[in-house]
């Protein structure tokens, strides 16, 4: 184990397993949220499962055997829903047009991870603007969760009301959260994945979860999704750019945060604020995106459940490769999966809580400057309410630099350039 230098960070093969399999344990529900979301999108749900296991392998095994770190690597939650809910449900393109904005945005972020570039861009966008876009992005999954399970539904009075409480598909969400929340607050290892079975044996009982397999061989592509010879030109012919910003934007700010919040825990951290490794993790990320999407899922990104994993002693890619051969073993029981992810209910709870995780970034922001926190508050909003990711960065990148400029305040010209770029994609593209 000397490829891992155990030694040298001072961990050892036991203290590495049980960290890989508290980190895969953690975020194990990504295997049946994501297809769950991208099955919606019209993505064969066992191609969509396929495809998140392939982005896994690729992203979290990268991270093992070449950046040597405990951090792991999956779809990512809200540009799953923004995929699906956003691009294909509301643009009305097609999930082969939407999955070669995905490619086209790792494109991007490869560049980015192989250049010193990356430093000056993180640095140039306001911190206001990147805990708006992850808390506006909470906002979205938990009312994706919210209304998916039936908790919230339409209404022509008030846009939307509360649900049918008594619906035994509605009373077993708000058990399946309950317990959930409950197993969280008690900083219980694979809380989400517990409330997820727990909720499933309740919805076996009601009826409403019918198992007609565990396991099967796995379903291997028939070909890829994504032609990367015409991904550009798609994005050219539907207008897409603003796209491909937000993933590529979202998807900085997530895994550059996961690092540095990670690798601090983790005591990886250089005396400069940077990760070890870090520009490899980058690229291991932006891999995954790319090879994702060719066979037919989301933009991945550096998960923060990585953070349970180290806190049980995860500090090499070790930690990693035994999280990644663990996912690979879920290949095998599709059929399972796939019946638990029929039931919004099961799934919704899931969505709720990590849309209440990713709200807490909202403290970050400067609620004592209006020209700050205006543009973030506008970014929070647009969010949920208009069903876009999108839209909701948008916002905020064109109204930051308008109000700094009133004030007489210096802004980095690449926020200009973000805002120019945004309402040409609004407003003319």
């Amino acid at each position: 184990m000397n490829f891992f230098q155990l030694n040298q960070h001072g961990t050892n093969v036991k203290q590495e397993v049980m960290a890989g399999i508290t980190t895969f344990v953690t975020m194990a529900y990504i295997s049946v949220v994501n297809p769950a979301i991208l099955s919606d999108a019209g993505i064969p749900f066992a191609q969509a499962f396929t495809a998140t296991i392939i982005a896994i392998l690729i992203g979290t095994g990268l991270m093992a055997f070449y950046a040597n770190l405990p951090i792991a690597v999956a779809p990512g939650m809200g540009l799953n829903a923004f995929f699906a809910y956003t691009l294909v449900a509301q643009q009305q393109i097609t999930p082969s047009a939407a999955l070669g904005v995905v490619f086209v945005s790792s494109v991007f972020f490869l560049i980015l991870s192989l250049s010193p570039i990356r430093t000056k861009l993180i640095q140039a966008i306001p911190a206001s603007l990147k805990h708006a876009i992850t808390t506006g992005i909470g906002l979205f999954i938990a009312s994706l969760g919210l209304k998916l399970s039936g908790l919230i539904v339409a209404d022509e009075a008030n846009l939307v009301r509360l649900g049918d409480l008594s619906s035994p598909s509605v009373l077993l969400v708000l058990g399946g959260l309950i317990v959930s929340a409950l197993l969280f607050s008690r900083n219980v290892p694979g809380s989400l994945l517990i409330g997820m079975v727990l909720t499933g044996i309740a919805a076996t009982f009601m009826g409403l979860l019918k198992i007609e397999g565990v396991t099967a061989m796995p379903t291997l592509p028939e070909g890829l999704m994504v032609n990367p010879l015409t991904a550009f030109s798609d994005v050219i012919q539907y207008g897409l750019f603003g796209a491909v910003l937000s993933f590529f934007l979202v998807t900085l700010f997530d895994t550059t945060g996961t690092l540095v919040g990670v690798g601090k825990q983790a005591g990886l951290l250089k005396e400069d604020g940077t990760i070890e490794n870090g520009h490899r993790a980058l690229f291991a990320d932006s891999l995954a995106t790319m090879g994702g999407s060719l066979v037919g899922t989301s933009p991945s990104t550096a998960y923060i459940e990585s953070a349970a994993g180290v806190a049980q002693g995860g500090r090499t890619g070790l930690t990693t490769a035994v999280v990644a051969g663990l996912f690979g073993l879920t290949l095998f029981f599709s059929p399972l999966i796939g019946a638990i992810s029929g039931v919004a209910a099961i799934t919704a709870p899931a969505l709720i809580i990590v849309g209440a995780l990713m709200l807490t970034n909202v403290r970050y922001i400067d609620w004592t400057d209006f020209s700050e926190y205006f543009p973030a508050f506008m970014t929070i909003l647009i969010m949920p309410l208009s069903g876009s990711i999108e839209r909701g960065i948008a916002f905020g990148f064109i109204l930051y630099p308008i109000f700094k400029a009133m004030n007489k305040e210096t802004v980095h010209p690449l926020i200009y350039l973000f805002g120019a770029l945004f309402i040409l994609e609004m407003f003319f593209l």
